[in-house]
């Protein structure tokens, strides 16, 4: 009985005073109760650590697995612009500038540009291996291209006036954002080439036989058509957009920036270099730098000329951005194309519609005139139904002991039926009710 009690009795809580102490008192075995647990491992196991496929300048893909926090890091980015990248939602086409990266939402193109790599969602879709290996192929041409610039004793000079002079030079982040625009523009258009063959065929179809099961097919057509008309006019706005905002294109000139940034960062350390000398120590008593006067000077300058370069570089950023330009008008033209093949598509749909709609109206008006003329006929026919039913009436008439007496009522009857018809034509002639 007792055993019975104790076991249905709830266990006693112990002490708080004591969960410490028991956290850190060995077991039975020698050893602690969280010996061996790795909670830093369980942090990050509970991150999202997904995988993305790196291309870096030289045309050189490896797969890598990053966590978003270890990506927001390394591309500068914030976690908005990261969750436009995430496939378990769907936005808009989108395409951000930022400080040391491009986010580019493109259909099924979702990627981050960097100055030197392309960081691109690790998927199993055709397009996103397509985007790859084209970028590779662009890549590596360009290399073999620009190989002869580099023999030489001024091989970086002669590289600065190819750059300068060739008409196809374009930055490392520009002709992966052309690949990405390229692959989205062509999906697209592919798209639209498919349900303009599938469209017109069923809509001629439809004009020489309405159905309902053609009907449903036009209408099922019809909503794809609008859902790819809207992704088309979204990626065109987008475009449009970038076009209109000289900023926004000079925030993508990622290559400049670092060019400029690590001129700043050099021009800083040999600055600092020379200030030093080269025997004499950083807390001489004559070195100006050691002084917190020094020290305010050297600070404000290096903000005035940190300044002064940003401002230069933006500038020049500002005056170059013809080739981003052409680059984004060129798409542009090639999306309008595809909005344009899109809404001649939803014309025909429009007219066919009209179209059946007539030919609806018609049938319809066909109709009401066959019951009109049903209903002038019905009327005609009553008449023999008043005459006979007087005749039937029982009450004498002198006219009822004549034998050709009936039969000259029906004639005459008949006579005035025919003269009301022909009365009742002439009136809906004369209305234009129906054409006769």
């Amino acid at each position: 009985m007792a055993d019975l009690k104790e076991r249905l009795l709830p266990l006693r809580p112990s002490p708080v005073v004591n969960v410490r102490e028991q956290s850190f008192r060995p077991s039975a075995s020698g050893r602690s109760l969280f010996q061996g647990t790795d909670f830093l491992g369980l942090k990050k196991r509970g991150q999202s650590i997904r995988s993305w496929i790196r291309v870096d300048t030289s045309g050189n893909s490896q797969i890598i697995e990053v966590d978003k926090f270890t990506m927001m890091r390394r591309c500068d980015l914030p976690a908005r612009d990261l969750r436009l990248l995430d496939p378990l939602f769907v936005y808009p086409s989108t395409i951000l500038g930022r400080e040391k990266a491009i986010v580019v939402n493109l259909e099924q193109i979702r990627c981050i540009i960097n100055a030197d790599e392309v960081l691109l969602l690790n998927s199993l879709d055709s397009y996103v291996l397509q985007y790859v290996v084209e970028l590779q192929r662009r890549l590596t041409q360009a290399g073999d291209g620009e190989a002869w610039q580099s023999d030489g004793p001024n091989s970086q000079q002669s590289r600065d006036v190819f750059e300068n002079t060739s008409p196809d030079y374009l930055p490392f982040e520009f002709r992966a954002l052309e690949v990405a625009l390229e692959s989205a523009c062509a999906f697209l258009d592919t798209q639209a080439a498919e349900l303009e063959i599938e469209a017109y065929p069923l809509l001629d179809e439809l004009t020489s036989k309405i159905s309902t099961l053609n009907l449903e097919r036009v209408r099922r057509l019809k909503s794809r058509l609008v859902a790819l008309t809207r992704r088309v006019q979204k990626v065109r706005d987008e475009i449009e957009q970038l076009m209109d905002d000289d900023g926004d294109m000079a925030e993508m000139y990622l290559t400049e920036k670092k060019r400029r940034m690590d001129l700043f960062y050099g021009d800083q350390s040999f600055i600092g270099y020379s200030s030093t000398g080269s025997g004499l120590s950083v807390s001489a008593p004559n070195s100006p730098v050691s002084t917190p006067d020094g020290r305010k000077l050297e600070k404000s300058l290096s903000v005035g000329r940190s300044r002064q370069d940003s401002m230069k570089s933006s500038d020049s950023t500002t005056e170059n951005i013809e080739e981003l330009e052409m680059l984004l008008e060129a798409y542009f033209v090639v999306i309008d194309s595809t909005l344009n093949k899109l809404t001649s598509l939803k014309e025909y749909i429009e007219d066919t519609e009209d179209f059946i709609n007539i030919q609806l109206d018609n049938v319809r008006n066909q109709l009401i005139q066959f019951e009109l003329l049903l209903s002038t006929a019905t009327f005609v026919v009553a008449i023999f139904g008043v005459v006979a039913g007087v005749f039937g009436m029982n009450f004498s008439i002198s006219l009822f002991n004549e034998p050709e007496a009936f039969k000259w009522v029906l004639i005459i009857t008949g006579i005035c039926g025919v003269i009301i018809f022909c009365s009742f034509l002439w009136f809906f002639k004369y209305r234009r009710l129906m054409p006769l």
